[in-house]
């Protein structure tokens, strides 16, 4: 039987189940054995959740005296595990589980395989139902959707009965007093303002289909409607054009035309749903899939569906609207589990102020286009809408990445004192704009600018940058749906270097593999890598795909005709790999020359600084090689052998240990007698003490978020290298028990503002 066939089948009985006049009592035994009865399971058993517990409430297979006699708390046994994750659970072998409880009053000693599901309503768990069989084995992937699809249409059923209370639903919780909350800085800033969530909450009325072709006729007009405001939307982006951000909204257009997408609503309605049911069903279902998805790019190409998921179902509902098309009375903090980029260009920006996401991720398209509109953005802030109520106030500090609930009068205080430090403080750093950044003993320090997008690039003229000193090209492949072909690539590398004019701009080769996986190139290295961050990545994928290498260099080659281009290669370990890398290079040069093309004025090669290993061989490979940039973010956590995205390592993750500053003056000094420029990359060098830290090395040349270039400018304006670098040399020779409390306290006795 499919998964439709069993769906229908069950759908159709509880359809009369739930027309009829039976105690409420009556109509859940019911259910438990039609489900039973149609899955062929010997055990078929429901929980709900009353008075923060789950209580047995009906089953079909274990003892009838259990029933609201056994009850667990949510996380507990089995069934509270799927409470609590609201993920499902499949199991050959329950007791293998380490969660596994054994309940002696409902007789399940002889059951050994379980499957649950959560049962879910207006987003909150409020049930379990959970099916048991004799013998050892998974459950059928149909047999599971059959089970997803009851646990849908149950929910309407308990709720109606007034079995469960939705405050009492597991997670729920009632929040009055102010809060302070952590997440992930998306798009740095500060606003304060009232929450508006995004998406009012959809109604489903009717669950089960009457007539299974008029609901597919509904679904295929809705997804027509769907279509045509998607091309009206991207058509009418009102700031720039050729950005990053047209090639996110290409990608979100893509997805709503994917045949796969509307395929599943159609079996989900061959299954007896109806279109709004349908729709909400797939969406469950991708949510689930979200959250075991370790990619970070496929799981932001899984945010773009849920935000067309929602958009369709509001559409064939007739519930229509957002927040944005019912308008921003005020200076609004938006509040959305995940949003699109097209749903982000609906808002008015004059009102809107600030984005708080409960998941997101740094590559997400709706930060790219948030960065381009330049609105703060806080993710990563999970059951945020169950915290907040619309109209609550709110403040967000997206350089620190908090969010203040319901402030009192104190911490809005404290707020407005800060945001209008922070204005001031903007306001001085702007004012150092064309102010060349000398050193009080007269040393020019070169402060330059990272960037990855091209609408990174009008940074340059705000902050009076050096140049680019970083240009991570990876990015152009991070928000495309498919590899970047070689004119796309060179009109993007052409628009950077005239952007820049006569400022230098350095571009690292394609840094994929590890945390940014693309899922249009994959290899067999790739998968199921134990150490992503120390595996088949950066130069070393490149060189295996040697296609994708030969690629890029010629579309950088070509973009740079007539003029210099610097080119550096991530996580080089051994010399042999960049000279693979630079014969590439080459041998496009000559494939340029021999077709009498335009060449470059100079191509000048160089690494990336990262793994430890090629220190140790910097002598064989400094004769070869125009600069070195040391990436300060990956090199800090090889050397520590500490992963920067674990929280319960962030104190071992320190750039001031003596261990990294010592490793840094010992390739300070290898590098004297070479005419190799030096510079240091990554957030070390944008953190003022840091940098102060860095100008003691002797390190001239920074490269910087566009946001810490006049903040550093004005660093370097108060110090002596005179006297901070002897006291460096003291340090490291004999280093204080905290490096960063006695550089702290230097910095204060020479009248620097460090932190």
């Amino acid at each position: 039987m499919t998964a439709a066939a069993a769906a229908r089948l069950i759908l159709r009985n509880l359809l009369e189940v739930m027309a009829s006049r039976e105690p409420p009592q009556d109509k859940l035994d019911r259910v438990v054995r039609i489900v039973a009865e149609n899955l062929d399971s010997e055990v078929c058993s429901l929980y709900l959740l009353r008075d923060g517990m789950l209580e047995l409430f009906a089953t079909r297979g274990l003892n009838q005296s259990a029933v609201h006699v056994t009850r667990m708390a949510v996380g507990e046994g089995l069934t509270g595990t799927i409470a609590e994750s609201g993920e499902t659970l499949n199991l050959a072998q329950a007791r293998a589980h380490v969660n596994f409880q054994y309940r002696p009053e409902t007789g399940e000693d002889k059951f050994h395989s379980f499957a649950g599901v959560p049962v879910i309503h207006r987003e909150r768990t409020v049930g379990v139902l959970c099916v048991q069989h004799v013998d050892p084995r998974r459950y059928e992937d149909v047999e599971i959707e059959a089970l997803q699809t009851t646990a849908m249409v149950l929910s309407e059923l308990i709720a109606s009965a007034g079995f469960v209370d939705g405050e009492e639903a597991a997670g729920a919780e009632r929040h009055a007093a102010p809060e302070v909350l952590g997440g992930l800085v998306l798009v740095k800033g500060l606003a304060s303002g009232q929450v508006v969530f995004h998406q009012p909450r959809v109604t489903i009325h009717q669950l089960v289909a009457e007539d299974v072709e008029a609901e597919r006729q509904r679904v295929y007009r809705a997804f027509a409607r769907m279509r045509e405001q998607i091309e009206q939307m991207t058509s009418q982006v009102e700031f720039g054009t050729g950005g990053e951000h047209d090639e996110v909204l290409e990608t979100y257009k893509m997805f709503a035309y994917d045949e796969g997408w509307s395929r599943r609503i159609n079996e989900a309605i061959d299954s007896g749903l109806t279109a709004e049911a349908a729709i909400e069903r797939v969406q469950q279902r991708t949510r689930m899939r979200m959250r075991e998805i370790d990619d970070p790019l496929l799981a932001d190409r899984m945010h773009d569906l849920e935000d067309l998921s929602n958009r369709l179902l509001r559409i064939v509902s007739g519930q229509l609207g957002t927040a944005a098309t019912q308008g921003l009375r005020q200076d609004t903090i938006l509040v959305a589990r995940n949003l699109g980029p097209a749903e982000l260009l609906e808002y008015d920006r004059r009102r809107l102020k600030g984005v708080v996401l409960e998941e997101g991720s740094l590559t997400a398209h709706v930060v790219i286009v948030a960065r381009a509109m330049s609105i703060p953005v806080i993710g990563r802030l999970g059951g945020m809408r169950g915290r907040v109520a619309d109209g609550d106030e709110i403040l967000l500090d997206g350089n620190k990445g908090t969010v203040t609930l319901r402030p009192s009068p104190a911490m809005r205080e404290a707020f407005e004192v800060k945001n209008a430090a922070y204005r001031e403080r903007q306001a001085s750093y702007a004012l150092l704009r064309d102010v060349e950044p000398f050193t009080r003993d007269g040393t020019r320090i070169e402060v330059m600018m990272n960037a990855g997008l091209r609408d990174d690039i009008s940074n340059l003229a705000l902050t009076g940058a050096d140049g680019i000193g970083l240009f991570r090209t990876e990015f152009q492949f991070l928000v495309s749906a498919t590899l970047p072909q070689r004119e796309r690539q060179t009109r993007l590398y052409r628009d950077v270097l005239d952007a820049a004019g006569d400022k230098p701009v350095v571009f690292r080769t394609v840094d994929i593999g590890g945390d940014k996986a693309v899922p249009y190139l994959r290899s067999d290295a790739l998968r199921d890598e134990e150490n992503p961050a120390l595996g088949w990545r950066a130069l070393r994928l490149a060189l295996e795909r040697d296609g994708l290498l030969k690629v890029q260099a010629r579309a950088l080659l070509d973009a740079a005709a007539g003029r210099t281009l610097n080119v550096m290669f991530p996580m080089v370990s051994e010399p042999w790999e960049f000279d693979a890398a630079r014969a590439v290079f080459e041998e496009q040069l000559a494939h340029i020359r021999a077709r009498r093309r335009r060449l470059p004025e100079a191509v000048r090669y160089g690494v990336m600084l990262e793994v430890p290993a090629l220190a140790e061989v910097l002598d064989q490979l400094l004769p070869r090689i125009a600069f070195i940039s040391v990436g300060t973010n990956d090199l800090t956590q090889f050397l520590f052998a500490a992963d920067r995205a674990n929280p319960k390592l962030a104190e071992r993750y320190d750039w001031l240990s003596p261990a990294i500053l010592r490793f840094l003056a010992r390739v300070v000094g290898s590098m004297r007698g070479y005419p190799v420029d030096l510079t240091v990359c990554g957030e070390m060098g944008g953190r003022r003490l840091e940098a102060l830290a860095l100008l003691g090395l002797g390190i001239t040349r920074l490269s910087i978020t566009p946001a810490a270039i006049g903040p550093v400018k004005e660093l370097v304006r108060k110090v002596n290298l005179t006297e901070l670098q002897p006291q460096m040399q003291r340090w490291l020779a004999d280093p204080p028990k905290d490096m960063r409390t006695a550089l702290g306290a230097w910095a204060l006795a020479h009248d620097i503002e460090a932190e």
